[in-house]
């Protein structure tokens, strides 16, 4: 057992240093280039997050893995000479709220702040808004703690009464206490009014996780649901659109004519919208037309990446086209794969999450089948469907912010993502990280019984007074199935289409 131990350490630590350097190339390479050689302290942000999401990600795996290192132990305690996965759990997540709610809006008040200012007067601004929110949030924080931070569990009270020790054992299945009249020792035999309420206040460290937990999951079940269908059918329905045959130079220089026309309105328009700024006029008129504007940009630059692909230019123009090809042909074949991942997520929160009692322990019965071909290969398709709900998260944030004017849009693209779309891009996935382990540990419990993890986000959450309703009736569970429903019903009637936007602002001068 001390060698698993050990080889669990090293194999976390390693894990560790990859994730880390792994999220540098990820910085590095979707930087914007503007931002090179400077906005330190936004990267490091960037960076500790993405490091701390994913890491979040595999401890649940981790805490598996861990259980089973005193697993055959054959003295007591064994299982305290495992990692203290409890206080990992603790520590990852106050560092999760932490940097949420305070360290990544200071460092996006910083980047966005006025670049005409002083070093100082943007630190000092920036300081005033997250010290209001800090305020804000402890005194929510601890008014509700106060308040209802108790946990309320249901137990049954069981009791016999006393008798000499028998010299033989006569128990059947109407008499399992000892003496002839003792019945209230016996759980099965014990009426309903034997169910009491035993009440404790829960530490202060699991509250905080718990109501980040619910502001995640609002936000996971409307990302995550919308995003489990539109993620794979995303990928399915751009092989369908793809471009079919190169077109011919004069349609290119005509599509290319249309698309300097419009490129040179947006300019316009942005310009009128500069010269708003500067007059102080930022009204929700002057906001609406912002997302506008940013959507309109997004589909303009859509517009010209497919107009490359349909007439790729240069000597290797014929290997350009090819690759392109190549590249929806992946998209298909990723998007079919993606599409099985999510129909068996689904199915398997309508089986066992939805249907009482669960029809079939489903993916916990193939995750421990892997794990008896090979010890790793269940912990890690564990790992990548966890993975995959982030993703559609992502998918999901993204879809809507195209869609809906009062999401801001963030994308990410290969080296022209700005520190402050990676900086709203790592917080969300930090926030839905928690909802993600708490919704796969319960999802996943028969796999990932007895562990930290459950016991955190198992009993202790769903006993937490004023939020167990929430997880008694599966309130996240259906509004992530029913959004996933209409997410696919949306695709099937409209994904094979392409979106033109109008292209109108209402521009005050």
């Amino acid at each position: 057992m001390g060698d698993f131990n050990l080889a669990l350490v090293i194999v976390a630590v390693v894990v560790c240093i990859l994730v880390l350097i792994f999220n540098v190339y990820l910085l590095v390479n979707y930087q914007h280039p503007d931002d090179k050689n400077q906005a330190y302290f936004p990267k490091f942000v960037v960076v500790l997050g993405l490091s701390v999401a994913v890491i979040s990600i595999l401890m649940l795996p981790a805490d598996v893995a861990n259980r089973q290192a005193c697993k055959h132990a054959i003295y007591n305690g064994a299982c305290n000479l495992t990692l203290p996965m409890k206080d990992l759990w603790f520590a990852i997540y106050i560092l999760d709220a932490f940097l949420v709610f305070f360290i990544i809006p200071f460092a996006m008040f910083y980047y966005e702040g006025d670049q005409d200012k002083s070093v100082g007067k943007r630190i000092k601004s920036a300081l005033l808004w997250v010290i209001t929110t800090a305020i804000v949030c402890a005194l929510v924080l601890g008014i509700l703690y106060g308040l209802v931070g108790k946990v309320d569990f249901t137990v049954r009270h069981l009791s016999s009464t006393t008798t000499n020790f028998p010299s033989t054992w006569n128990f059947s299945s109407s008499q399992q206490c000892i003496g002839s009249n003792a019945h209230q020792c016996s759980a099965y035999l014990a009426g309903a009014s034997t169910e009491k309420q035993w009440t404790m206040r829960t530490t202060f460290p699991e509250y905080v996780v718990a109501l980040a937990t619910i502001v995640g999951s609002v936000l996971f079940a409307i990302f995550g649901g919308v995003g489990i269908a539109c993620l794979p059918l995303g990928l399915i329905f751009s092989f369908i659109r793809r471009p079919k045959a190169v077109i011919t130079r004069s349609q290119y220089i005509k599509e290319a004519t249309e698309l300097g026309k419009k490129a040179r309105e947006l300019k316009k328009a942005a310009d009128a919208l500069h010269q708003e700024e500067r007059s102080g006029s930022k009204g929700r008129k002057w906001r609406k037309n912002v997302k506008a504007l940013e959507k309109e940009l997004l589909q303009l630059e859509e517009d010209v990446k497919l107009l490359e692909e349909m007439y790729p230019q240069g000597e290797k123009a014929e290997t350009s086209w090819a690759l392109t090809v190549l590249g929806y042909l992946a998209k298909l074949v990723l998007g079919i794969l993606g599409l099985i991942v999510s129909v068996a997520w689904v199915a398997h929160i309508i089986i066992y999450l939805l249907i009482s009692p669960p029809l079939s322990p489903f993916l916990n019965e193939v995750f421990i089948k892997l794990d008896s071909v090979w010890g790793l290969l269940g912990t890690a398709a564990f790992a990548f469907f966890c993975f995959y709900l982030l993703l559609a998260v992502i998918a999901g944030a993204m879809m809507l912010g195209l869609r809906l004017v009062f999401i801001t849009i963030h994308p990410m693209k290969w080296g022209a993502t700005l520190m402050n779309s990676f900086l709203f891009n790592v917080g969300l996935v930090l926030l839905c990280s928690i909802s993600v382990i708490q919704f796969c540990a319960t999802a996943f419990g028969y796999y990932a019984q007895a562990t930290a993890a459950q016991e955190i986000f198992g009993h202790t959450l769903q006993s937490l007074r004023g939020i167990k309703y929430l997880y008694k009736y599966n309130v996240f569970q259906i509004a992530f199935v029913v959004l996933a429903g209409l997410t696919f019903v949306y695709y099937a009637a409209f994904g094979w289409r392409r979106k033109k936007l109008s292209g109108r602002f209402q521009l005050s001068t």
